[in-house]
């Protein structure tokens, strides 16, 4: 990890490469937390309300107790003091603190963490790899943003490995579900298309933007169900993160896609008109 990463745990600020969380916390053991991920840009971070009420419905979900907001506030300022981040990536997470080797729970009390670091820029476009596992739309963590990421680790370094920037998943009824860490959209027609909660997807923070922000623009936008095999047909796919806002793609597997994407671009415009406006919409 890079020691430009600024780290602070349960109240202070810490050295980013040394031990600052227990070896028996929960997160570490079994996975047993929930995270938030936010865009820092000229040191202001975005749409902070709507993370921290993500976070909250995570942690309910997972049968957590309710995050101390103003116990994050605290966190989310010291890393952000000093010298403002030009872009970067502001990470929080609340953990079911320190535990037993298995999967129950003792009543402890919750471990903050709280990360700041500088980032590159996302690129003008990128490429998708659909993979062969999937998504559980039945899962009793579907729509939790929790710490538990492994199947993404292993989607994500798949898709590296044939150069895409992104994992794409079904889900387990042969539907388009998500990305690894990004929601995914499609342009057939002139309608812009993306998947529903209920397919098993994380509902991203961007995803809820675009949606309002398109809809309220005149743009026609549907949550639907929709085949994994509308990536080989639709005119223009899109994926939508907190870090990489509206990102155009230009290939899924082996499929090239048209230069042009009109619709993307426009709601690229409206997502940098709107997010300059207002920096906690």
């Amino acid at each position: 990890m890079s020691t430009t990463t600024r780290v602070w745990v349960d109240g202070d600020l810490v050295d980013p490469t040394g031990p600052s969380v227990s070896a028996l916390d929960h997160a570490v053991t079994v996975g047993d937390g929930v995270f938030e991920t936010a865009k820092v840009v000229d040191g202001q971070p975005f749409a902070l309300t709507r993370h921290h009420r993500r976070l909250e419905r995570s942690a309910a979900g997972l049968g957590l107790p309710a995050p101390d907001l103003a116990l994050l506030e605290k966190g989310i300022a010291a890393v952000l003091d000093g010298e403002p981040l030009e872009f970067g990536r502001l990470r929080y997470s609340v953990t079911g603190g320190v535990g037993p080797l298995g999967s129950d729970r003792d009543d402890a009390d919750l471990t903050t963490i709280v990360l700041a670091a500088p980032q590159p820029r996302p690129p003008a476009s990128g490429a998708l790899a659909v993979v062969p596992w999937t998504r559980n739309e039945r899962s009793a963590v579907a729509g939790l943003k929790t710490t538990s990421y492994a199947e993404n680790v292993v989607a994500l370094a798949r898709a590296k490995e044939a150069g895409a920037i992104e994992a794409v998943f079904a889900n387990t009824r042969g539907e388009l579900c998500e990305c690894t860490g990004s929601n995914v959209f499609v342009v057939v027609d002139g309608v812009v298309l993306t998947p529903p909660v209920d397919s098993g997807l994380l509902p991203g923070i961007t995803r809820e933007l675009v949606l309002e922000w398109g809809r309220a623009s005149g743009l026609e936008m549907r949550e639907r169900p929709l085949p994994l095999e509308v990536l080989e047909t639709a005119d223009e796919v899109f994926i939508t993160s907190s870090t990489k806002d509206v990102l155009p793609i230009h290939a899924v597997d082996a499929r090239t896609l048209a230069p042009e994407h009109p619709v993307t671009d426009e709601l690229l415009r409206i997502f940098r008109r709107n997010a300059e406006r207002d920096a906690d919409p």
